[in-house]
């Protein structure tokens, strides 16, 4: 069977120009990230992977040679832009899956690149989270560096805190023991050690939990905990791995001849651990494409800082810096408020703010609320999803989002009291989860032996069969009452239940077993299926998603800005995360806040200072209103490589100059046209190339196409180059056959008499 990459795309006829697939975009073609279908057909030729692209994705899926910067604002499709670019280059013959490594900062995220990677056609490029690449990396290498097995990798290091601080003598209750362990792990990601901690703290302007020396002293002893008990913890597992290729220079080798093109999503929310990481991965090599937003920076308290992103054309003179600003997420109406938002905003990442352009139909405008306490908030964002679900708009296109955690319950509670189902964002993966697993086991064995199972003597179809399985493991047509654990397993089978309706629809004579093995690929890529509930999630959780209603709740002074956030950059942290709350709706957002935090207590609070000046009724504060904003479209890099090293000759997708397709042919590539183009050779040229290669080829005794293969002089007659950088342009005409031929088939193309035939 012909490989996909090895199809020829169909197109128009030769001699016609080619029609170029980018139109398509402005047509409907282009859909929101996430709103892909569900099981689309692969593309069945690497043009076909570009087909519903806008100009600037498809300036991102071209460029397939580093260094490459992508600037996304919220909503433009850039995971859609870069797997793009991974398919295109992996479909046209450029890279190799296998040498292609794509680094992101979630398992959710790394699994859905791995699933739309899949769906193109580009089966095994690694995606992956940095913590994911370097553990296999150190587990792999660690016999062959340190000897023995890798150290058991702790999950929660809390209890390890804890026995530190004790082994100073330091009391910490719970909320300062959280604290002291996430001082830590931000100390770790910013390579300080225990002694340079209180300087560092100081100098980043954190607010340290107890004094900074104390600080200091326990994470020295958590070291040593660790150490003397053989455990590493996560931030171990980046720090490791940098120091085995920092001394390895064998072990850095081997894993760059692995590793030669590299994808970095996220790239703002990278922590200067992980850059050194991808440094020693990079080595001096500069094929690398970055993607990422400064105005979603919202994790600077773990460590990450969008300084590298801001930085990269200054570190790499070269790139190329493509601007995605055409927002197919949310409507003009959402879009406006969240460039309103940014527009007010100050520091460094709103100098290179995106001022983003909707592409949706006109929507309703955004609803502010206030509501005289908190639980009066809750009922009345419960009601409204009650009469939102009751008009048709499903359960799993909802969201409410808000500052903390800790503001969950209360709507889990209204959410329960309305009848209106709803999931925990952050709870337990839901391919781990017990009533998955359970439930996979179950289907994999009706699939196997169904014939003489009686649960499926009356169905019909895959959905009824599988309704009849999960109804032995707690599926009901009605969900349960009230809320907690019995609700939220009944969600999880209800979402398996809802992804055989859908695959069926897809694949009308799919069976059980197809859809088992649907699951298997899914649960290998962690690529989930969508919980039919109301979600209820933090705005830092919520990041990367997106739904059809939003409720943003909460949204008052102390908790939005929240009220230990006192410096400026912190101020504009909590506007970032509110933009970013903002730009998870499509098209209904709800702002809402309350007045008091319990029924009959002082009104004292008042809404947030972000809304002044885009809520009805408000007036703007100083600020930087009307700020530039960045325009989408290219910039082309100037001067050499970005790297220290020399640059590496790049590989690009070769385009028949007569059609435009795509060729993927080595002969064809050579001619730079689909054999089956009309050809302007000059046949009396090529004739006498031919009889010079002859006579080369009689005083060398080499067979002749070792001097020049036919399809190589076909090439040159085609081209007739004028000077060596022409001729060097043209495909089998290397730097060696440059210098020892370059001279004589420059002056047979000229028309010239040379030696040896000509």
């Amino acid at each position: 069977m012909t490989p996909a990459a090895l199809v020829r795309p169909r197109g128009p006829p030769c001699g016609q120009p080619a029609r170029p697939s980018r139109a398509t975009w402005q047509h409907g073609g282009v859909t929101a990230a996430t709103r892909s279908p569900l099981f689309p057909q692969v593309p069945d030729t690497a043009d076909a992977v570009l087909e519903g692209l806008d100009p600037e994705q498809r300036e991102v899926a071209t460029a397939l040679h580093g260094p490459v910067c992508v600037l996304a604002g919220a909503g433009t499709g850039k995971t859609r832009a870069i797997t793009h670019r991974i398919a295109y280059g992996v479909r046209a013959g450029v890279l190799q899956p296998s040498s292609v490594l794509a680094v992101t900062f979630t398992n959710r995220a790394a699994g859905e690149m791995r699933g739309r990677l899949r769906q193109l056609g580009a089966a095994g490029v690694q995606a992956r989270t940095f913590h994911s690449a370097a553990l296999r990396q150190l587990q792999y290498f660690w016999p062959k560096a340190v000897g023995g097995g890798l150290p058991r990798i702790v999950d929660r290091k809390i209890q390890l805190v804890a026995d530190a601080a004790a082994s100073c003598r330091v009391r910490l209750d719970r909320s300062e023991l959280r604290d002291v362990t996430a001082e830590i792990e931000w100390s770790k990601v910013t390579q300080t050690v225990p002694g340079d901690y209180a300087a560092a703290a100081a100098g980043a302007g954190r607010e340290a939990p107890r004094d900074p020396a104390e600080i200091a002293q326990i994470y020295g002893a958590y070291e040593d905990v660790k150490r003397d008990r053989a455990l590493i913890d996560f931030e171990d597992v980046l720090l490791l791995t940098v120091g085995i290729l920092q001394d390895r220079h064998d072990i850095a080798d081997q894993v760059r001849s692995q590793y030669q093109h590299f994808v970095v999503d996220e790239y703002q929310d990278v922590s200067p651990l992980q850059q050194r990481l991808l440094e020693l991965w990079l080595g001096e090599r500069d094929s690398l494409c970055v993607v990422g937003d400064a105005s979603q920076t919202i994790y600077s308290f773990t460590g990450a800082t969008p300084d590298h992103l801001l930085d990269f054309r200054a570190r790499h003179p070269a790139a190329t810096v493509v601007k995605l600003v055409r927002d197919y997420r949310s409507s003009p109406q959402v879009v406006r408020l969240a460039n309103g938002l940014l527009a007010q905003a100050r520091g460094r990442a709103a100098e290179h703010r995106l001022e983003l352009v909707s592409q949706r139909a006109p929507g309703p405008e955004p609803r502010y609320a206030e509501y005289t306490d908190e639980p009066a908030e809750a009922e009345g964002a419960a009601r409204r999803i009650r009469d939102l679900v009751a008009s048709g708009v499903p359960a799993g296109e909802i969201a409410i989002l808000f500052r903390t955690n800790s503001q969950s319950e209360i709507y889990e509670q209204a959410l329960a009291d309305a009848g209106v189902p709803y999931q925990l964002r952050g709870a337990e993966r839901f391919f781990d989860r017990p009533e998955v697993r359970r439930a996979g086991v179950a289907l994999r064995g009706a699939a196997r032996f169904g014939g003489n199972d009686a649960l499926l003597d009356d169905t019909v179809d895959l959905p009824s069969q599988v309704r009849a399985v999960l109804s032995g493991e707690g599926w009901t047509s009605v969900p349960p009452a009230g809320s907690g654990a019995v609700r939220e397993r009944w969600e999880s089978l209800a979402a398996l239940v809802h992804l055989a309706e859908d695959f069926s629809g897809a694949r009308p004579d799919a069976t059980l077993g197809d859809l088992v093995a649907e699951l298997d690929e899914r649960a290998s890529a962690q690529h989930a299926p969508t919980v039919q509930g109301v979600t209820l999630a933090s705005l830092h959780s919520a990041k990367g998603l997106e739904w059809d209603v939003v409720f943003l709740v909460g949204v008052a002074e102390g908790m939005m800005p929240i009220t230990y956030a006192k410096t400026p950059e912190q101020l504009e942290e909590e506007r970032r995360l509110l933009y970013v709350g903002v730009t998870r709706a499509r098209e209904h957002l709800s702002v809402s806040w309350s007045l008091s935090r319990t029924p009959g207590g002082r009104a004292s609070r008042r809404p947030s200072r972000f809304l002044d000046g885009l809520r009805p009724g408000s007036v703007a504060t100083a600020g930087r209103t009307g700020a530039a904003g960045g325009a989408g479209g290219v910039e082309r890099g100037v001067g050499g490589s970005g790297g220290t090293g020399p640059r590496r000759a790049s590989r690009t997708p070769a385009r028949c100059r007569v059609c435009g397709r795509t060729l993927t042919d080595a002969g064809e590539m050579k001619l730079m046209r689909c054999d089956d183009c009309p050809s302007d050779m000059d046949e009396g040229l090529y004739e006498r190339l031919r009889e010079w290669r002859a006579a080369q080829a009689q005083r060398s005794g080499q067979p002749a196409f070792c001097v020049f293969t036919d399809r190589t002089l076909m090439a040159i007659a085609e081209a007739t180059p004028d000077d060596e950088r022409e001729l060097a342009r043209i495909p089998g005409v290397g730097a060696r056959k440059l210098g020892r031929f370059g001279a004589d088939v420059l002056a047979i193309c000229a028309g010239q008499e040379v030696g040896g035939g000509g």
